[in-house]
């Protein structure tokens, strides 16, 4: 082989060719590279530079393998200098791949070998002559980018090989040429910037231009001082092309963000022209920087720092405008986590504005003198020394946080924002000093064993302005206001109640408005505990606070204690005044001197609240105090609130705060009342019996036998009900948010079109409505449109009114119901494309383009169903002569009268087409006249007989069946025939007088043929004569689309039957139309032109979900033997045939019939391709609006699909709507790891990123955003580096800015992954979409509507920074449990936020798909917060951010997104609990105490039960039940119940049983579910919500709720004691399948079972230690809902697990628990194999927890202890004795039952393996001596068999004590090696615990009919469509319904092929 000398010796490899030695293993990794990309994804991460070189290798090896082997061997030529010692991760690997593959094709290219130079130039000259420079001004620039990079390649290859010298001069040349035009044709986004030739539509906006000419003037701007290389190459990348070029040589900003915000600023300028209709004049460009830099002005008034926005009167405004919003976009687009701290980045601004004044002034800097410099030249430069360093601030800090259990101990992303909310923030100067005290020093080496992500102990920086500590006490810090008026209304009911009246009006009493007095004691108490708590708290971060915060603190720690003492010293000393309550008052007046002293310390303690109440009065005032900046209002305001930079001047106006306060007062005074008279009064005289009965006897050992009153009995009674005053408020706000959410749903039109009959009655409206809304009205017509649009639209449309159609609108209303039709047919199209209906309904639905041949309005035939056959009927069967009474009745129907007046109109019209004679034409026109005409004198009926009639449709229907046959030639003699048999049926059996017509026609007109033929025979009678006519016809016109699409009509219209007034049949098809017609009618902003709309984004945040469902996804069964798509064909039958039916069209001949079923499968899941196609419909939609927009009427009327694009002004329009849209709408999809998955060999992986790039390919505006990882050479040694990337199309890279480091290392994983894509995002709003949503093409239409409220002016001149958006479940069809969750989450999408944003002002933002202000947000921290952990639930912090900065969020259902939620009973109870932990987490954290303490008090109210105070109110519901079941085992071990209860004086009151049921209370819950019937009431109809809650109540979704409340309790309160709070991945998989009972027992094991199981003791001690003295009924009575709740807790897996009750399924269930039970754990075993990796990994909260923690789980273990204590007095063999030694030998007992226990196990592990003899004596032994001590107590001690099972219930209980409390101790026990037995012991209480829940699933196991009913309950919905879902679970495939069509064979086989394909690919 002739290798190039230069290239053999660069490589290390000899002059006579390339080394032969291949080892093995890379001859085996060659087979593997199938494909181009197989061979790209070898590359190393430190390789990443020569991926272009191989893909332009691929790309021209067909045309010339000796030039692809060059290339290739340049690529190694170029690997070999990158890393020439193979030391980076996989170099070594691919130099051997890529040597063998060079000496295989040197091998098979020798004999092209002889001159590679030669060959090479003229390979490189050809390539340049005709790819390069024939027709570059004619390609557009994705093509001409393409070919410039493969030429700069070439061109690379090339000086490689032959030096610059020895090539040909031409070649030069070529290469310069190149190398100087490459740039402009660069990859770009969506703006060519730099492309010649062909100029896309989007470059030719004026605006564009404009803000593209603004960017360029550099011209007087000072030359940057930068040291440039002597390399020409880098000296023209450096050359200064615009503002953010001279920005980027002074700053040092990379290149890729530099282009990618040039391209962002000139959208930005170029929308916000277009919209304000303005060219790029200075008012634009000020509009633009003062909503960007709003917040940093904000922030430099509250540092009190002048801002650095500097404009000398001399200089160039604009230009300086531009340099200022370039710098802070350039900051912000490179500060990677730093965009988290929006204040941070603003003192980044802060100081390189400065420097930039400096630089363009002139100025002398301060310190040195010298002129000006940036501190950040160079390349990167902003990178390193500003980012760098505050990214490794926060990284240390993160790797702090131990998992997520202590927030105190580390600064997360708000402590270092807020460090930059104090003006200390600048001793860290400029440029940043790395010593400041804000920095994290760790300055000790790493130890040798010391893992690398550990850190190493400093001294800790204090947290800034609040700690995140793990405690209950927030939920009383946060709303001390709402605690502190419900304790004092309770303090204050229950001392009226206490009075002997009990009345309300003993208020009025002065001695009980004396104690009532007694509550401003209890209010000192409880602002004394406000005061400590936010000094214990916060005692963490006092290191940061200021003197003045501090002191605040202390001050009102001294004052509220000072009133603790004061207080009730004065009311201890008050004297009461004896003349009653109206003197008492009256004393204050006239007698002030001498009242008490407690009267005047409560005026002075209440003066802070009256003044508080009076600034509520006057919310504006209040707002302006805490905005403002002045130091004196700051000091007035110091006592009431702390000063902070968020959080200030929320108040609404007036009018909104009016409608919340009435709300809130009504509802508190609902809640007190009930509170008062069913809680609080009925107890007080059973409380006051029990407190005089003196019990002297107890059962047990008392420890405080003299404690009067009864105390503990007292407690134990109003404990429960306490619980249920504090937690019944959020039963009341679920009544009255109903009330009110139901009110204004109704008022906002909401449901008025909810069926197909609603639809047909207002369709005539539907235009009107469309007009008005989506319809863009000129600016100087509006007013007038407004007043007189349904007028006059009216005219146009309805039937009778045809007459005043003649006016001078007649041309604008044609042209609206054209626009209409437009989008009502691509909406029928998009639901026939996505197979929700079939192409039967897609014609019935379908609305003519145009009707300018019609005089009435075309509707679409489901309307006109059956209208003519019972017209015809009418007719015939009409006896009557009166013309009017048979018009009466078709008019009585204006759709029969448009049907009837249509077909003839359209009869009328093919006829004349059809006719190519002209006498025949005149004759049809002459019986039209006839027709009219006899209408018109009202004597029809006398000239035609109707009998006719039903044979002239017979002949109409063939006659048109006829003429829609595709090869029509093949039909003309049928068609003559038939259309003479039509003419001769008029003329002869309709028309009276025909023969006289005909006649005269015969006379007057014909051909000479004609006339010879009558020549012949006079006699030939009529009928002959009309079958020599009608033969010349015109069927030529059949081939036009519009002609097609008449006949097709006329056809539907005359044979539609009453069958079609049910069109469509699918029911989504049916909610999508009447959801989009209905929301028509609703208020809504009017509807830009597209070119005036705000433009947006849609980013969608992707990790490792499918994409597409693969081949063997499709095939795979299950366990019962059933595959996805049977499945699927199941669940959606009609969906599944219409899918048949759509893909025998002939535009699907050539795809893969597999492809297809793998997109129609994808499409009903819950995937990456669903989502991107719904999101993609705003582009189609936008296009579409467009066009019609822009397009000549012509096009309009004829159709948007019929455009001819051939046609210039179309093809000029299309292009057009497309740049349009591009400027309008980007989506973005961050796909986090799909670098990773490009060169992981994980089959799923590959699969995945092969399919998100064929959606690329698919979607050409579809946008990827990644975080690549790749490698650097640092000072020898590789280090990785990481890189956001942007691509497009064929994975085409168009902007790679590197990374500080991996940017999910700092925070959670959601945010993370939208913050580093959302520099790639345009636009001024921003619309976020998870990747389980979906979007409508309908619902794509109101999207200029809902983007025009961002704009819309609200009181107080506020404009909204959130918009919220109702979502559609669509997952809730598979089964009744995705029913009920998708019932409760439309409840709270739709009445829920509803009420939240109108009228209580608290709505946030509580996941997608809401639309955020982009420039707002993303100026103040992003879209999301990101600290780990306490940012769990990442989306709601976006609101509570926005609302504390002075957002607005509103909330609007005109507009709806599909989404779908979880289907399963695991996957639904680990969303619950994902979400449950991320409320423990707000609660604690600092946003949620800021929106708290900062609301006033009625808005605060609904901020807590709308949010964490739910989650709250769920734990107090269990709560309640634990207390009441425990207050009753204290007092029926006691005795105390059975003594109070036997005294008769308490058995003559009725009163107690209210008393001992107060618990039941709780059971109101079942309220909670009334916001979900009220919304299906609303949208549905209240007879189908109440079917609904009936039919839910049957399929036990009590059950399932009650459940789930389990689920909230147990992970919130776990968070809040222990944290532990994470993601947990539930997985969208739609197939239902069993699952385990080890996977549930996993589960749901101390979540639900363990508790379940604790109250199911309780219960039973309660009921056999009580049921000697209580009667039956009363115990049912008050305990039958806690055995319900047991029930639900214990079973409720099992009821709605699929199969659960089979058999078989049983004891496989069985096995396998068993199984895992047994398996011992250890490193790595995972916790679904091992019961031991189980058991330790549920401990993980424990191993984290902080002393606090450890002490609390240990006190709540305590309480398994009173089950012995309170059973052993109670066994016969204590003999009655209530001595302490029954209790000291019981634990003697269990002493000796755990060491007989622990003898056995030791003995196991001892001697179980070589000593089993001793093993069996020692186990033999113990028998014996169990026997022996048995006896011993049955004989002597008098022991009984209900003893034994008696102490089972105490000793239980005990044993389960000791394990929690081991487990809490864990370091201990391990310390003194006793943890193997707690194990051991835990073991044991599982297998008991398993064994209980197990059995009765057992027992129904064996009744076939049980498995039966659960099918039927579980899949109830399916049933009702005709699915059969017992027979899948069961796997019992019947023959009939598997017997696949030809086609469906086909797939399957399609199916097969693409299975074995892949299979031999491997």
């Amino acid at each position: 082989m002739a290798t190039p000398p230069e290239m053999a010796s660069t490589s290390g490899t000899k002059n006579d060719g390339l080394p032969r030695a291949i080892s093995r293993k890379m001859t085996r990794l060659t087979t593997m590279v199938e494909t181009p990309e197989d061979e790209i994804a070898l590359v190393p991460p430190s390789l990443s530079a020569i991926v272009p070189i191989l893909r332009v290798a691929n790309e021209i090896e067909a045309e010339n393998p000796r030039v692809a082997y060059l290339c290739r061997f340049h690529a190694f030529e170029k690997t070999h200098k990158m890393d020439s010692k193979s030391t980076g991760r996989g170099v070594r690997q691919f130099k051997t791949y890529l040597l063998h593959r060079l000496e295989k094709e040197e091998e098979e290219t020798s004999y092209l070998a002889k001159n590679d130079p030669k060959e090479l130039q003229r390979f490189y000259q050809k390539f340049y002559e005709e790819r390069v420079k024939k027709d570059q001004h004619k390609r557009q620039p994705a093509e001409m980018a393409k070919i410039y990079q493969i030429a700069t390649v070439l061109n690379d290859v090339l000086r490689t090989v032959l030096p610059l010298e020895k090539a040909e001069d031409l070649i030069n040349r070529y290469g310069k040429e190149v190398e100087m035009k490459k740039e402009h044709y660069a990859p770009y986004n969506i703006l060519p910037l730099y492309a010649i030739g062909t100029k896309p539509a989007i470059m030719e906006f004026p605006e564009i231009k404009a803000a593209l000419n603004a960017l360029r003037k550099v011209d007087h701007l000072p030359k940057p001082s930068v040291q440039s290389p002597s390399n020409d190459a880098e000296d023209r990348d450096k050359s200064i092309n615009d503002l953010l070029d001279w920005l980027s040589l002074y700053f040092g900003f990379q290149k890729g963000n530099v282009a990618n915000q040039r391209e962002h600023l000139i959208l930005l300028l170029a929308n916000i022209a277009l919209r304000t209709k303005a060219q790029l004049d200075d008012a634009t460009v000020q509009h633009l920087l003062d909503k960007i830099f709003k917040n940093y002005r904000s922030w430099c008034n509250y540092v009190h720092r002048e801002s650095n926005l500097k404009f000398p009167k001399d200089t160039g405004k604009q230009q300086l405008q531009l340099l200022y919003i370039g710098l802070y976009l350039l900051i912000w687009g490179e500060a990677s986590n730093i965009r988290f701290m929006p204040e941070c980045i603003c003192y980044i601004f802060h100081h390189m504005a400065h420097e930039l004044c400096g630089v363009l002034h002139s100025n002398v800097h301060e310190v040195s003198g010298g002129t000006f410099r940036s501190t950040l030249q160079g390349e990167e430069a902003f990178l390193r020394k500003v980012v760098m360093p505050i990214y490794q601030v926060m990284r240390k800090e993160a790797r702090k946080n131990k998992a997520g259990s202590s927030h105190s101990n580390w600064r997360n992303y708000d402590d270092l924002n807020e460090y930059f909310w104090s003006d200390k923030c600048f001793k860290l100067g400029w440029p940043m000093d790395l010593k400041a005290d804000f920095f994290v020093r760790s300055d000790e080496p790493q130890t040798r064993n010391e893992r690398p992500n550990s850190f190493v102990a400093e001294k800790r920086k204090p947290k800034t302005n609040f700690v995140e500590v793990r405690t209950f006490w927030h939920l009383f810090r946060s709303f001390d206001r709402m605690w502190i008026f419900f304790i004092l209304a309770f303090q204050a009911m229950l001392i009226i109640a206490w009075n002997p009246s009990g009345s309300l009006a003993a208020f009025f009493d002065e001695d009980v408005f004396k104690r009532v007095l007694s509550i401003f004691i209890t209010s000192a108490l409880l602002n004394f505990l406000q005061a400590t708590l936010d000094i214990i708290l916060n005692w963490k971060a006092w290191g940061s606070l200021k003197f003045t915060q501090i002191a605040r603190y202390l001050l009102k720690f001294i004052v509220a204690a000072v009133w603790v003492v004061v207080l009730p010293i004065g009311y201890s000393s008050s004297v009461q005044n004896p003349t009653g309550l109206v003197r008492f008052f009256s004393d204050w007046v006239g007698n002030w001197q001498n009242q008490s002293f407690y009267n005047y310390a409560i005026v002075i303690y209440a003066i802070p609240n009256i003044l508080a109440a009076l600034l509520f009065m006057f919310p504006f005032l209040r707002r302006s105090m805490e905005r403002s900046s002045s130091r004196i209002i700051a000091f007035l305001m110091w006592w009431a609130q702390p000063k902070l930079y968020v959080g200030r001047g929320m108040h609404e106006d007036v009018f909104s705060l009016l409608r919340y306060t009435l709300f809130w007062i009504l509802l508190l005074i609902s809640k007190l009342a009930f509170s008062y008279y069913v809680e609080i009064f009925p107890l007080v005289e059973p409380t006051k019996l029990i407190m005089e009965i003196g019990v002297s006897s107890y059962t047990w050992h008392e420890f405080f036998p003299n404690v009067k009153h009864n105390i503990g009995v007292v407690i134990s009674i109003w404990a429960p009900v306490v619980l249920v005053y504090f937690m019944d408020a959020q039963i009341w706000y679920a009544i009255f948010s109903t009330i009110f959410g139901g009110i204004h749903g109704a008022f906002s039109h909401l449901g008025e079109i909810r069926t197909l009959g609603m639809l047909r009655s207002r369709f005539e409206s539907v235009p009107i409505a469309f007009t008005e809304r989506l319809v863009p009205l000129p600016k100087d017509e509006m007013k007038s449109e407004n007043q007189g649009i349904f007028s006059r639209i009216l005219e146009c449309l309805v039937p009778s009114s045809k007459d005043k159609m003649k006016n001078e609108n007649q041309h604008d209303e044609r042209k609206n119901i054209a626009k209409f039709s437009q989008l009502w047919n691509e909406f029928i199209n998009s639901l026939r494309q996505e197979d929700l209906i079939s192409n039967r309904e897609k014609s019935l639905l379908l609305v003519p383009y145009a009707s300018g041949f019609v005089s009435v309005v075309q509707w679409p035939p489901f309307l006109l169903a059956s209208k003519i056959p019972i017209a015809l009927n009418m007719a015939k069967d009409f006896k009557g002569k009166d013309d009017a009474d048979l018009f009466k009745k078709i008019k009585n129907d204006d759709y029969m009268l448009s049907a009837v007046i249509e077909c003839y109109e359209t009869l009328k019209d093919i006829l004349l087409g059809l006719m190519n004679d002209d006498a025949e034409k005149k004759l049809i026109r002459d019986i039209c006249e006839h027709v009219d005409v006899s209408i018109k004198k009202k004597i029809f009926l006398n000239h035609f007989r109707m009998s006719g009639l039903p044979l002239l449709n017979e002949k109409l229907e063939k006659l048109l069946n006829l003429l829609k046959e595709k090869d029509i030639e093949l039909y003309r003699t049928q068609i003559i025939n038939v259309l003479q048999d039509i003419m001769e049926i008029i003329a002869e059996d309709i028309m009276v007088n025909g023969p006289d017509i005909t006649s005269k026609y015969n006379q007057h007109g014909g051909d000479g043929q004609d006339e010879i033929l009558e020549e012949k025979s006079e006699n030939i009678n009529l009928s002959e004569k009309m079958e020599q006519k009608f033969e010349k016809i015109n069927l030529s016109r059949m081939q036009s689309r519009d002609w097609m699409e008449k006949v097709v009509r006329l056809h539907l219209l005359l044979t539609v039957k009453e069958s079609a007034i049910n069109v469509p049949t699918n029911l989504e098809a049916r909610r999508r139309i009447t959801f989009f017609t209905n929301s028509l009618f609703m208020k809504m902003p009017s509807a830009p032109k597209v070119r005036e709309m705000l433009s947006f984004s849609v980013l969608t945040p992707y990790f490792k979900e499918d994409v597409l469902y693969s081949v063997e996804e499709l095939r795979k069964e299950n366990e019962d033997g059933i595959s996805t798509l049977f499945y699927l064909q199941k669940i959606y039958p009609d969906e599944w045939n219409n899918f048949m039916e759509r893909i025998k069209d002939p535009i699907y001949a050539g795809k893969e019939k597999s492809e297809l079923v793998r997109l129609w499968v994808s499409h009903r899941g819950q995937t990456l391709s669903r989502t991107v196609r719904g999101m993609m419909y705003y582009r189609q939609a936008l296009e579409l609006q467009c066009f019609l927009e822009m397009a000549e009427d012509e096009a309009i009327f004829s159709g948007y699909r019929t455009i001819d694009m051939n046609n210039n002004h179309a093809e000029a329009v299309a292009a057009r709507s497309q740049a349009v849209a591009d400027m309008k709408f980007t989506y973005v999809v961050s796909c986090q790891v799909y670098g990773m998955q490009k060169k992981s060999g994980d089959a799923r992986d590959k699969n995945s990123s092969q399919n998100i790039l064929n959606l690329m390919q698919q979607y050409p505006s579809l946008r990827v955003a990644y975080i690549d990882e790749g490698e650097d050479t640092v000072n020898g040694k590789s280090e990785k580096v990481y890189y956001s990337v942007l691509l497009k199309g064929a994975d085409e890279e168009i902007y790679r800015i590197k990374l500080p480091g991996p940017p999910t290392d700092i925070g959670e994983g959601k945010p993370e992954n939208q913050n580093h894509a959302i520099i790639f995002t345009r636009g001024e709003a921003l619309q976020t979409i998870d990747m389980n949503q979906d979007n409508y093409l309908e619902e794509a239409f109101k999207m200029r509507n809902v983007l025009q409220e961002l704009v819309k002016l609200r009181r107080r001149q506020r404009k909204p920074t959130i918009l919220g958006l109702r979502e559609h479940i669509f997952t809730g069809s598979v089964s009744s449990l995705a029913w009920f969750m998708s019932n409760q989450e439309t409840s709270f999408v739709t009445i829920g936020q509803r009420i939240l944003a109108n009228p209580l002002r608290v709505r946030f933002h509580y996941g997608h798909p809401d639309i955020f202000d982009r420039i707002f947000h993303l100026t103040r921290g992003g879209i999301s917060k990101a600290s780990k952990g306490i940012n769990l639930s990442e989306d709601i912090f976006s609101g509570f951010n926005s609302t504390l900065r002075g957002g607005y969020v509103t909330h609007h259902e005109y507009i709806q997104v599909g989404k779908g939620r979880d289907v399963g009973m695991n996957q639904i109870s680990l969303f619950e609990a994902k979400v449950a932990n991320g409320n423990g987490e707000q609660t604690m954290s600092r946003e949620v105490y800021r929106l708290g303490r900062r609301f006033d008090f009625y808005r605060m109210l609904s901020f807590y039960f709308t949010t964490v105070g739910f989650y709250f109110s769920s734990m107090v519901t269990v709560l309640t039940v634990y207390v009441f079941l425990y207050g009753r085992l204290y007092m029926v071990l006691s005795g105390l119940e059975k003594n109070i209860l036997l005294n008769p004086t308490v058995q003559q009151s009725k009163s107690l049983e209210a008393a001992l049921a107060t618990q039941s209370v709780f059971q109101l819950g079942l309220l909670l579910v009334l916001p979900m019937v009220m919304e299906i009431g609303l949208e549905r109809g209240f007879r189908t919500a109440l079917g609904d809650f009936i039919i839910m109540q049957l399929q036990l979704a009590s059950v399932f709720f009650t459940f789930q409340l389990g689920t909230k309790a147990h992970y919130y309160g776990r968070t809040l004691l222990h944290g532990g709070s994470k993601y947990r991945a539930t997985g969208r998989g739609f197939v239902v399948f069993h699952a385990k009972f080890a996977d549930n027992y996993r589960l749901y094991s101390r979540s639900h079972f363990v508790k379940g199981l604790e109250l199911t003791i309780l219960l039973v001690v309660y009921e056999v230690y009580g049921k000697s003295y209580r009667i039956s009924s009363q115990y049912w009575f008050v305990t039958y809902s806690i055995w319900f709740l047991v029930a639900s807790w214990l079973f409720a897996p099992f009821v709605f697990n699929p199969s659960g009750f089979e058999w078989q399924k049983t004891v496989d269930d069985w096995t396998d628990w068993k199984r895992w039970m047994g398996n011992r754990g250890g490193i790595g075993i995972p916790q679904d194999r091992s019961w031991e990796s189980w058991w330790d990994g549920e401990q993980d909260h424990l191993k984290h927890t902080d002393i606090r923690g450890r002490v609390l789980e240990i006190l709540l273990a305590c309480r398994f202890l009173i089950y012995q204590y309170g059973i052993v007095y109670h066994l016969n063999i204590s003999h009655r004795s209530q001595s302490l030694l029954v209790y000291g030998l019981s634990w003697l007992v269990m002493v000796t039952v755990l060491v007989v226990l622990k003898m056995v196990s030791m003995g196991r592990r001892r001697f179980g393996t070589d000593f089993q003899l001793m093993f069996r004596i020692l186990k033999l032994l113990l028998f014996l001596g169990f026997v022996s001590v048995m006896t011993v107590l049955f004989v002597v001690c008098s022991l009984t068999i209900s003893d034994v099972f008696a102490g089972i219930l105490g000793f239980m209980p005990t044993g389960w004590s000791l394990l929690l409390i081991g487990q809490a101790c864990r370091p201990c026990m391990k310390g003194v090696g006793f943890w193997d037995s707690i194990k051991e012991l835990a073991r044991a209480y599982e297998y008991v615990m398993g064994i209980i829940v197990f059995m009765p699933i057992v027992v129904l196991s064996w009744f076939p009919f049980v498995s039966e009913f659960q099918t039927r309950l579980l899949f109830n919905q399916a049933f009702s469509r005709g699915l059969q879902i017992s027979m899948i679970l069961a796997g019992r495939k019947d023959e009939a319904s598997t017997e696949l069509s030809d086609i469906n064979a086909e797939i399957n086989d399609s199916l097969s092929k693409a299975v074995a394909h892949k299979e031999t690919s491997k």
